[in-house]
């Protein structure tokens, strides 16, 4: 016999699934049955960690007990993570001021519970980064949907800010999913509108260090009156690792030192170690960029071919973001379509944008070279009944 419990969810808990990890299962089922899938839904890099990460674990492994670390993480790690910042951007940071955390998804809740209280209102682009959203409603927070427009490479602008009351916002450059970059100019103005109306400048920054024309530009370079997120999971490749970082203002550091304590403890020393070993490793992971700009080169020339001709060509990270409205009013069932007609998984743009989604899909260019040509040999079979 079975007893209820009389115990309800919390309507914090009340999150929508991140549709990318519902393609990837199904992918993965598919796979199991014996099919090959190619997989152009999730931004993952197709590459390892770098070798020298590798190496740095495998010489630890004897030589350290691997136990809880500061909660700020390792010393030397945020040393080398400050001088990353004058290597990139020629930015002085305080390593006192980076706090490393469990992948820039426990930088987010630290931001997120560390500059606002239950009911604020957070500023969020669309089409951006799903789990901003779902985060936020999980920590009782409000977002404000920001319908970010083509002719502002869906980003979001000063007048977003100025026309509404908002607590913070969270600015993505590069973005996921357009790609897109703010420059040095329209960084400014946005981050001045913020100033301007006291709205806390939150600045995700994890695809840094993937560009093609021109170089991304951090916040820092603006001011230190922001809090800026970063991760190894992008340009370092190492995404299973689960290790990020955010850097905060001075006044902010012991706050957010008292939050990561108590719900982190320490981000997992392993992956520290193994960041050592990958900021080292600049030469074999500009090696994977290179890469990623042949295969955009390649998506670039082909998806037109195909009749996938509505995009706007990423300025950095490693996604197409199509609309294919063309063809569908339903962006899910046609990215069901594509997976059990030809074995490519790409995600639905319903995921990034809950109004405007339904009419787009993303693809994520970090595999392989020659897994990216066989991925538009299918998709090119696929897409051939509608130039029929």
């Amino acid at each position: 016999r079975f007893w209820s419990t009389g115990m309800k969810n919390s309507a914090r808990g009340s999150v929508d699934p991140f549709i990318v990890m519902d393609v990837m299962e199904a992918a993965s089922k598919i796979e199991k049955a014996g099919h090959d899938v190619i997989h152009l839904e999730v931004g993952q890099p197709g590459t390892s960690a770098p070798i020298l990460a590798k190496e740095s674990v495998i010489d630890s492994l004897s030589a350290s007990t691997l136990g809880y670390t500061v909660a700020l993480g390792i010393p030397e790690l945020r040393k080398k993570i400050a001088e990353l910042y004058w290597h990139w951007y020629k930015v002085e940071v305080d390593p006192q001021r980076i706090i490393v955390t469990p992948g820039s998804s426990g930088a987010f809740i630290l931001a997120f519970t560390g500059l606002f209280d239950a009911g604020d209102v957070v500023g969020v682009g669309s089409p951006g980064y799903p789990s901003y959203r779902q985060i936020l409603k999980a920590l009782s927070l409000n977002t404000v949907t920001i319908k970010a427009l083509s002719d502002n490479k869906f980003q979001p602008v000063p007048t977003d800010v100025m026309n509404n009351k908002l607590d913070g916002l969270l600015v993505a450059s590069p973005a996921n999913p357009t790609g897109s970059m703010l420059n040095r100019d329209e960084l400014e103005k946005l981050m001045a509108a913020c100033k301007k109306k006291e709205t806390a400048f939150i600045s995700d920054e994890i695809y840094h260090g993937i560009e093609y024309e021109t170089r991304a530009v951090s916040a820092l370079e603006v001011s230190d009156d922001c809090f800026v997120i970063n991760s190894f999971s992008k340009y370092f490749s190492m995404t299973g690792w689960r290790l990020g970082w955010i850097v905060v203002p001075n006044k902010h550091i012991r706050q957010f030192e008292r939050l990561a304590q108590n719900m982190f403890i320490c981000a997992p020393h392993i992956s520290q170690i193994a960041a050592l070993g990958a900021l080292d490793s600049y030469p074999e992971l500009n090696q994977n960029v290179e890469t990623y700009k042949t295969n955009r080169a390649m998506l670039t020339e082909q998806l037109p071919k195909l009749g996938l001709a509505n995009f706007a060509p990423p300025d950095g990270a490693f996604y197409f973001y199509v609309d294919v409205s063309e063809y569908t009013d339903n962006s899910v069932n046609f990215a069901n379509e594509i997976l059990d007609e030809v074995n490519v998984a790409v995600t639905p743009g319903i995921d990034f944008d809950p109004d405007r989604g339904l009419k787009t899909i993303r693809l994520s260019y970090a595999c392989s070279t020659p897994d990216l040509k066989e991925g538009l040999r299918r998709l090119n079979n696929f897409m051939s009944k509608y130039r029929l």
